[in-house]
């Protein structure tokens, strides 16, 4: 008789995963709590918040410390939550990196369908983007398959 056994899932490789899926959600639950949004500022407001939390000290040899503990991969994974926004209602995904040249707009359905101006529009006015890109549709690029919009410039 031939028994088939299922091997354990490794203890480090789970937790990996808890780590890394607790993280995302600590990031997407407070990434709005840091004005103002869509910016450099926040993100580093959110990584000191996460360092304070942690024991670090909020001079700058802390936060150092911080941000090696968490590792340039992790600290990356991170970033793209904190700017990045699914809206299921409109199918579209916002990848909005004030470090990026532009925000791009991929979607989640049929991108003929999807990728129309007016249901740009709408998410960018949902997410707080709208003032921070170009009112001017013209000068939203349309790919085969996203839209890339170019911020405006900072001051």
């Amino acid at each position: 008789m031939v028994t088939m056994t299922t091997a354990s899932p490794d203890p480090l490789a789970l937790q990996a995963t808890l780590v890394d899926f607790a993280l995302a959600e600590l990031v997407r639950q407070h990434r709005d709590s840091f004005p103002p949004l869509w910016s450099a500022e926040s993100w580093a407001k959110l990584l000191i918040w996460l360092a304070l939390n942690c024991g670090c000290s909020g001079d700058e040899a802390g936060l150092k410390l911080f941000a090696e503990a968490i590792g340039p991969l992790q600290m990356g994974r991170m970033r793209r939550v904190f700017f990045e926004r699914e809206l299921g209602d409109l199918e579209l995904q916002v990848m909005a990196d004030p470090a990026e040249q532009q925000v791009l707009m991929l979607p989640q359905g049929p991108a003929e369908e999807v990728l129309q101006n007016a249901r740009i529009a709408q998410a960018l006015e949902r997410v707080g983007l709208a003032a921070k890109v170009p009112a001017d549709q013209a000068r939203w690029q349309h790919l085969d398959a996203l839209v890339a919009i170019p911020w405006l410039e900072q001051p």
